[in-house]
């Protein structure tokens, strides 16, 4: 059996701890897709709404407009 020292085990423990938080992270950004008024819920209103999003919140190094994306698309009713 290998033995590990106490850097290396800790090391090991926080690469294991950042990819489980990525995997959750990530999963946690579900971009919306259904609109809760039956009328809107097509797909040529559901582009439009995310070019309207889009325009309002450009591309930002930190990927902050994607939460700001799912916000926006949030207050036009799509869950």
């Amino acid at each position: 059996m290998r033995r590990y020292s106490l850097p290396q085990l800790k090391l090991q423990f926080l690469t294991i701890s950042l990819v489980i938080t990525s995997i959750f992270g990530c999963g946690s950004l579900i971009y919306p897709d259904v609109n809760v008024d039956p009328a809107k819920n097509n797909i040529a209103t559901f582009r439009q709404d995310a070019i309207d999003c889009a325009k309002a919140y450009p591309v930002v190094d930190s990927g902050a407009h994607i939460k700001q994306r799912i916000s926006c698309m949030n207050l036009k009713g799509w869950r």
